[in-house]
């Protein structure tokens, strides 16, 4: 029976994250978090004879919430263009994934034509101790690994 080494486990502390918008790459250093799902779209298939009703993927949906400290405006500024003269922008997210010491090597994901939905424009808490963060929720339009994590075999 083989068993997981737990020096193979992937800290998230240790990821990267970069955003490449207006030509440029912004590394995303201030970054607390960020989850990004995709979900199937599906539809109902219903077939003479059955009592269920089965479903087939028709598409799907990516989303995601970027969680940074409040310590930059170069998002404000991008929904400022858009809310001044409908300028929309795009721009991609990526992460790399990988621990020192971990046979599992690096996993390096692109999250594509991401937009985002909000932003903060403004904040403070009088009555917390915690530092100021915004959550960012964004869709995405593609999505690649451009690094896969290796296969471990265990011990």
């Amino acid at each position: 029976m083989a068993f997981f080494r737990e020096m193979d486990a992937i800290s998230g502390k240790m990821a990267k994250a970069y955003a490449k918008m207006n030509g440029k790459v912004v590394e995303l250093f201030y970054a607390k978090s960020l989850e990004a799902t995709i979900e199937k779209n599906k539809v109902d298939v219903p077939v003479l004879g059955k009592t269920n009703t089965p479903q087939r993927s028709a598409g799907w949906n990516g989303t995601g919430t970027l969680t940074i400290y409040y310590v930059t405006s170069e998002f404000r500024q991008l929904m400022r263009t858009y809310i001044r003269n409908g300028e929309d922008f795009w721009f991609d997210l990526v992460v790399v994934n990988e621990q020192p010491g971990s046979k599992t090597g690096r996993q390096t994901t692109v999250l594509e034509g991401c937009n985002l939905d909000s932003v903060i424009a403004a904040r403070f808490d009088a009555s917390s101790d915690d530092m100021l963060e915004e959550e960012m929720p964004f869709t995405f339009n593609n999505y690649d690994i451009q690094d896969e994590f290796l296969t471990i075999t265990g011990v």
